[in-house]
């Protein structure tokens, strides 16, 4: 439970004390002239301690080496100068009538690198307070660190050297002006609010002085874990030994038995989110664990909100006695003044939030923002500390928090506590591990990177909340899931696999439209498929597309086995199916069987009973062939084809394809037969009426190549389902398996279908069952270097086509693979497969005299449809890998949309 009756003076007190929580502070010396001069001429090496995310302020008159300076220590692109800002708006460096732009200029750079987090170094005199303060404002606003760094050089040295510069001709009072104001200055740098303060004096010091970085003290990305992560625990140290007992750690005790360390045999790291503290039984018992842990690097901790408090108090600081303080004052006045001070001690060394495994994993107390990731401040330390409040307060008189956990959007998880929930849950990228153990609830630890819970039990109520334990995690399950924002405007999505894919803006919005008029709910669509381009154009005569230019091309991309894979009379569509609707409620936070989409999103069928059955099959299958149990999951999504066509594209049929059979079938026939009543008149139209009788045969080949996909359905009966890939369980993308892999589940799946529908179809009452509701995908293995093993595949293909077949698929055998490097680059992806269709499918795509018109056809272009596929392609691996990865709806939303908003770039729809 939170304690917010001193967080204003607590916030107070940690702006004032920040500094030395979360960094070291260097102070001054003041010498005297002869004393400076006299170390100067025996100059020491000074190594000049700089945070690596700060704001280092060059302080120094005019020709005491600063531009040098920064020139010898700093990055060309770390230094911000103001005579170069003069420059920019004036073309010339030394018109001092600029300077009032030049460093608004300076001002707004300085502001943009501290907001991305770069050091920054600011070349100016800077001599006077005034400007000194808008620079230490900016790294306030930012919450980086100010650190000052003095140049001070005798004015005649500074004047010579101005003398010396034919380009800078200063009046004679300017340098001493100058460094009469930096002396005025120096004892109050700290003051002015920066962190550190190195003073150089004379010309020697300053050429011997070094930069060394420090990082800050909140970095340790270089931890990589694995981590177990523990949640508030208020001095229930009993529980706290069972936890650590149960994920796999051995207390070490000193000679009175007391745990005062502990081991984990796999060289885990304990990481605590704060309030050991307060309220429990045995405040002085966590803290002697916690803290042997600590010191002998077995775990890392950050403070919480009661630790701040009772630091404060051990320290004769006023404090409000309350929410279980006094407990912790009254145990810890029975331990040895030797152990309260290294209680002391231990508190004041906590850092407000510690950046774990490259950045990935933040680790406070109340929770963090990204932008205040890595910054050390009094304000980042108070969100850390106390979270941040609405201004009102509940009926309990306790501060309503702000849900910051709503609108969350950083990359990195961040872990924290400080408000109880009854159990710990995502909430986008976030995760509250204080389940309330010390008013009876549960003491909590989380396993990063496995993101496996652990959870033990309270041992009884050691204090009654002030509150009620909250019902919910704030924000729910998963915040505020979806923002307008996350998917509006010019978008750019990184993958994995094919870096940075932009989204244009009117495509987004597009999608936008699409997905909030006809899409299914987002929370389950988790994928959409990409567009596949077709194979080379062939240049056999009577053909657009032939298998041989798809074998060229991957053995051209040292793809040695292909797959093809016979393609289905059908549609494209995802189906999520769940072993039962607690399954699908657990990862996707909505209940039922599962769904059954299009490319586009959108419902596959209208009929939601039979939407229910099918997956009730699906489900029944996968059951029976052992899938759930081998892929540990509750729940499987699926790439396949649901046929007949005219399923789904029945009013696409009706319009386009038959009004084209039936216009040619009424007008044709009378065509022919005035031309044959012409030539028995003896006229010349022997070539025209050759020409409309071929017309008339394409015309009925054409009526014929269509009507094969179509034919009638009630209810299952007459549905097909051809799978063809498993692309996701729970915790695993499994579209980067290989295809043959794929293809032997989902035969086991038919072969399960069949013995269903069997059983089912010989029960009581049963004998009119539809025909088993899968379908099997034929399949051929080629190898691209062997001629009689594409022979093979090309024949195959013929007798596909022949029988009345759309045509095949070709694929990489191995799924996922990159093509040769050249020219000293990297291999880029490979198509994930490409499609050969067969003559008389194509007569339907290209009208039915295409055939015809050949030589201009084979003039399409491909370059457009082949990168739409292959953007589509890693943005579909990069939406399953965010899935597997128990990523945010919003995360896993956002390369889905990407596919959708593509779906809208101008491309050729025949291709």
């Amino acid at each position: 439970m939170t304690d917010d009756a001193d967080a204003t003076a607590a916030t107070d007190a940690t702006a004032g004390t920040d500094a030395i929580a979360e960094t070291a502070a260097t102070a001054p010396t003041d010498d005297t002239d002869a004393a400076g001069a006299a170390r100067s001429a025996g100059a020491a090496p000074r190594r000049l301690p700089v945070t690596d995310v700060s704001l280092v302020v060059l302080i120094g008159t005019s020709g005491a080496g600063k531009s040098s300076f920064a020139r010898k220590h700093f990055l060309p692109t770390q230094v911000v100068s103001s005579d170069f800002c003069r420059g920019l708006v004036a073309d010339d460096e030394n018109d001092q009538s600029a300077s009032a732009e030049a460093f608004d200029v300076l001002h707004y750079i300085v502001g943009k690198r501290l907001a991305a987090g770069r050091l920054t170094v600011v070349d100016a005199t800077n001599v006077q307070p005034e400007a000194r303060r808008r620079l230490v404002r900016l790294a306030r606003d930012h919450d980086v660190l100010p650190i000052a760094i003095v140049l001070d050089v005798p004015p005649g040295v500074c004047a010579e050297r101005n003398r010396s510069r034919p380009d800078r001709q200063l009046p004679a009072h300017v340098v001493p002006r100058q460094h009469r104001e930096l002396r005025r200055s120096l004892r109050g740098l700290e003051r002015e609010g920066f962190r550190k303060v190195h003073v150089l004096r004379g010309e020697a010091e300053v050429e011997a002085a070094g930069i060394v970085l420090e990082k800050r003290f909140n970095d340790l990305r270089h931890l990589s874990g694995p981590f177990d992560i523990v949640g508030d625990i208020h001095g229930c140290r009993s529980e706290l030994e069972t936890l650590l007992t149960r994920l796999g750690w051995t207390l070490v005790r000193d000679d009175a038995g007391r745990p005062v360390d502990a081991v984990h045999p796999a060289g885990r790291t304990a990481v605590f989110v704060g309030d050991l503290v307060d309220r429990g039984p045995d405040t002085p018992g966590v803290l002697r664990l916690v803290m042997g842990m600590v010191a002998a690097g077995h775990a890392v901790c950050v403070p919480g909100n009661h630790e701040n408090k009772l630091g404060r108090a051990l320290d004769g600081r006023k404090v409000t006695v309350s929410h279980g303080l006094q407990e912790s004052l009254d145990q810890l006045a029975q331990e040895p003044e030797e152990f309260r001070a290294e209680v002391r001690t231990f508190i004041r060394g906590l850092v407000s939030h510690y950046l774990l495994d490259g950045g990935a994993l933040v680790v406070c107390h109340a929770g963090l923002p990204e932008k205040y990731h890595g910054r050390a401040s009094g304000r980042v330390r108070s969100h850390a500390l106390y979270g941040d409040t609405t201004g009102e307060t509940d009926e309990y008189g306790l501060p309503v928090r702000y849900p910051w956990a709503e609108e969350y959007r950083g990359r990195a998880l961040v872990v924290y506590g400080h408000t109880p929930v009854p159990s710990a849950g995502f909430v986008n990228n976030t995760i509250c591990l204080d389940t309330g153990c010390v008013f009876g609830g549960s003491l909590t630890a989380l396993r990063y990177p496995e993101r496996e819970l652990v959870v033990v039990e309270a041992e009884r109520e050691w204090y009654a909340p002030v509150r009620p334990v909250r019902t919910d995690a704030p924000g729910g399950r998963e915040g505020r899931p979806l923002d307008l924002a996350d998917v509006a405007g010019r978008r750019v999505v990184e993958t994995a696999l094919h870096g940075r894919v932009a989204v244009r803006e009117e495509n987004a919005a597009a999608a936008l439209e699409v997905m909030s008029r006809f899409a299914i709910d987002p929370r389950l669509l988790a994928y959409l498929p990409p567009t596949m381009a077709p194979s080379a154009t062939s240049g056999r005569p009577g053909y657009l597309e032939h298998p041989d230019e798809a074998f060229a091309a991957y053995r051209a991309d040292g793809v040695g086995q292909v797959l093809c894979e016979e393609k289905h009379m059908g549609s494209r569509a995802v189906v999520l199916v769940a072993r039962d609707g607690a399954a699908l409620e657990k990862r996707f936070g909505l209940a039922g069987p599962g769904a059954i989409w299009t490319r586009t999103g959108r419902a596959f069928l209208g009929d939601d009973a039979l939407t229910a059955a099918v997956l009730d099959r699906l489900r029944a299958a996968a059951e029976r062939a052992g899938l759930f149990d081998e892929l540990r999951t509750g729940w499987l999504l699926l790439d396949a084809e649901l046929m007949p066509w005219s399923l789904k594209a029945v009013e696409l049929l009706r319009r386009q394809y038959a009004a084209v059979g039936a216009a040619a079938g009424a007008a044709l026939p009378e065509v022919l037969a005035a031309l044959e009543r012409a030539g028995g008149r003896g006229l010349d139209v022997a070539a025209l009426t050759g020409r409309q009788r071929q017309r008339a045969a394409d015309a009925q080949a054409f009526t014929e190549a269509y009507r094969r996909y179509c034919w009638p359905t009630e209810g299952l009966a007459g549905i097909r389902l051809a799978p063809f890939q498993v692309l996701a369980a729970e915790g695993a993308n499994l579209a980067v398996r290989p295809h043959d892999e794929h293809l032997a589940w989902i035969d086991r799946l038919v072969e399960a279908d069949q013995a269903v529908e069997a059983a089912g179809a010989a029960g009581p009452g049963r004998g009119n069952r539809a025909a088993p509701l899968l379908h099997r995908t034929g399949r051929l293995v080629v190898d691209t270097a062997d001629e009689a093993s594409l022979a093979a595949g090309v024949a195959w293909w013929e007798e596909l086509t022949a029988a009345g077949g759309e045509g095949m698929v070709v694929k990489p055998l191995a799924s996922l693979v990159r093509g040769r490097a050249g020219e000293g680059r990297p291999g880029g992806l490979v198509q994930p497969g490409v499609k050969v269709r067969g003559r008389e499918y194509l007569r339907i795509v290209y009208g039915p005299d295409y055939t015809e018109h050949l030589d201009r056809l084979r003039q399409r272009f491909l370059g457009h449809k082949r990168s739409l596929a292959l953007r589509e392609y890693a943005l579909g691996l990069e939406a399953l890998d965010r899935l597997a990865a128990g990523e945010p709806l919003w995360r896993v939303h956002e390369p889905v949309f990407a596919v959708l908003a593509l779906e809208s770039e101008p491309v050729d729809p025949r291709l």
